[in-house]
């Protein structure tokens, strides 16, 4: 028989993230510290507007763009935080969560043998869009001595003439790391010289504990016009489960991701749309709760990192943590293979990230203070073990 497959999809791997949740489900006893989900329930006053919109009887399909209300909301609260103005009619598409966003804004942008420059670690995603829609990702690994950022000399040397778009997944999953306005700058600077695009993926915009908020690169002056700026309600509002995001963006490149969301998807959840409404009218306390819960979490993990000789930067974004685990000599692969063989606690390789994550692990703090202590405790005594073994 024919192959029925395409050589494209086939050579893609499949995401290093779940390898080990599928065995942890089975195991009595395991904590698991690896998916970046939060712990905490949708606020209730958000669920309560997704049910009355389902007792109205508001199930029917929207705009293929969006609701409007949610659309001018979407709007004001980009202009209101991140001081970036949006045309809601023309610039702002709704879609299912920001992975869609990130897969049709690189489908509607890309041709054969255009470059798309990704620093890694970052999220898993973005290297196959890239492929699957016909770009050749180009990877920039960054260093553990810059904190994970992206300096605009590593950006200047992996442009060639057939660099077209950037990827920049700040704050950043799975480092946890944050790009300041100076640092932005800088890279705003190679990108307008270089006649590049980029598309900003700040689903954890919210997520981030320094003095200073997070800064989109789309306000930065002659951005806005060369920037994609995806985002959405998972993380910020704790809506994993429904499903929704969204694309910000010039109208010329927004009016052909709309095109390509209409054949593929329709539009997004209705119910959802309805709900992120009330996210966005009501749901400041909300957020500030939840990060201010994540902020003692990370405090208290890079606390206890520290004190058991693991060394960790100080993530200042998301609810990552990724400490190195070079001195054992082991891959990040084995390490997490033993620690959840050994002390039943899964966390993700920094390979699962990229080639550049290799030595570290991904440590999610999105769960309970109470797991994260039992999590340390065995983490702690897996690592003094192996220090005995190895005579250290």
């Amino acid at each position: 028989m024919r192959n029925p497959l395409s050589r494209r999809i086939a050579e893609i791997e499949p995401s290093g993230i779940r390898k080990f949740f599928d065995v942890v489900n089975e195991m009595e006893e395991a904590i698991s510290l690896g998916v970046g989900e939060p712990d905490f329930d949708t606020p209730w006053h958000i669920r309560d507007e997704g049910i009355y919109s389902l007792e109205k009887g508001r199930t029917f399909y929207t705009s293929n763009a969006g609701l409007k209300e949610l659309k001018v909301e979407i709007a004001k609260y980009l202009d209101r935080k991140f001081h970036i103005a949006y045309d809601y009619e023309h610039e702002i598409l709704i879609t299912v969560g920001g992975s869609e966003a990130i897969d049709i804004a690189m489908r509607a942008m890309l041709d054969p043998g255009d470059e798309v420059i990704i620093p890694q670690p970052s999220f898993v995603c973005y290297a196959p869009c890239a492929v699957l829609a016909n770009g050749t990702p180009v990877i920039i690994e960054l260093k553990a001595e810059n904190e994970f950022r992206l300096t605009a000399e590593e950006l200047k040397a992996a442009i060639t003439p057939k660099s077209k778009l950037l990827v920049l997944p700040f704050p950043n999953n799975p480092t946890g790391s944050i790009m300041s306005r100076e640092d932005l700058e800088e890279i705003a600077r190679v990108v307008r010289e270089y006649d590049l695009y980029v598309l900003s993926d700040e689903i954890y915009a919210e997520l981030t504990y320094g003095k200073e908020p997070h800064v989109s690169i789309a306000s930065l002056p002659g951005m806005r016009e060369r920037t994609i700026v995806i985002n959405g309600f998972s993380k910020a509002y704790a809506m994993t489960g429904w499903r929704l995001g969204y694309a910000c963006g010039p109208r010329i490149i927004v009016e052909q991701m709309l095109k390509i969301h209409q054949f593929a998807i329709m539009c997004a959840p209705t119910t959802s749309q309805y709900a992120a409404v009330e996210a966005l009218r009501n749901g400041d306390d909300d957020v500030v709760r939840m990060r201010d819960e994540y902020d003692g979490r990370r405090r208290y993990l890079l606390h206890r990192f520290r004190k058991m000789g693991l060394e960790c930067f100080e993530p200042y974004g998301a609810f990552y943590m990724f400490p190195c685990i070079a001195e054992f000599g082991m891959t990040s692969e084995e390490f997490a293979e033993k620690l959840l063989e050994t002390e039943k606690v899964a966390v993700v390789p920094g390979t699962a990230f990229g080639l550049g994550g290799e030595g570290f692990i991904r440590v999610s703090y999105a769960y309970s203070l109470e797991d994260l202590k039992k999590a340390l405790e065995r983490i702690e005594r897996f690592v003094n073990c192996l220090r005995k073994k190895d005579g250290v």
